[in-house]
């Protein structure tokens, strides 16, 4: 593999890290602690990730404790946590929030597996614009006469094959996250 294809499947991979971490955001009917942390709080004049203002923990296997660190920011966590689209009532007590997860409807679970399949096929449209970037530059390298006509089709074949790879495990993924979220 030459440098650009090793950056090339860098950049793959985190667009799979990515909906890893979108997906583990996604609830399904446990507790996780994943599931608040792409929420984002309005605080200190910018919007902050939940790790950064408060510490979240599973205590049960149906309830989030979230630990505020500021009892300033408490009513921005809370209302972060409320608009979050997350499904979730959380109670406020002192500067400790309890975030009970309730089971989710036949009609929630069918509105996640929604919200799945978007994130993957987002995580699909950046492995795809990797993959045209990789092409772009062997027509470059081609044109310029850096690489032959045969080798800019063999590093092609090879950019394509790590692409259907990429694109495979996504659908192995959201496969997996949809059946997760369907079991009741």
């Amino acid at each position: 593999m030459s440098a650009d294809e090793n950056d090339l499947k860098r950049r793959m991979d985190g667009a799979l890290d990515a909906l890893k971490r979108e997906f583990g955001g996604l609830r399904t009917g446990r507790a996780s602690t994943s599931l608040l942390e792409n929420v984002q709080v309005d605080c200190y004049g910018s919007g902050m990730p939940m790790n950064q203002v408060a510490s979240v923990s599973v205590p049960e296997p149906r309830m989030l404790s979230v630990q505020v660190w500021d009892n300033g920011n408490i009513k921005a966590v809370e209302k972060a946590i409320i608009d979050s689209e997350l499904g979730l009532n959380p109670q406020t007590e002192g500067n400790l929030i309890r975030v009970p997860i309730p089971e989710l409807s036949e009609e929630r679970r069918e509105e996640m597996t929604k919200v799945a399949a978007k994130y993957a096929e987002q995580a699909r449209i950046a492995v795809r614009n990797v993959r045209r970037d990789g092409m772009d530059s062997l027509k470059k390298l081609e044109k310029d006469g850096e690489i032959s006509q045969d080798e800019h089709r063999a590093r092609g074949d090879d950019i394509q094959q790590m692409t259907d790879g990429h694109i495979s495990n996504i659908d192995t993924l959201l496969e997996t996250k949809e059946q997760e979220i369907m079991q009741v």
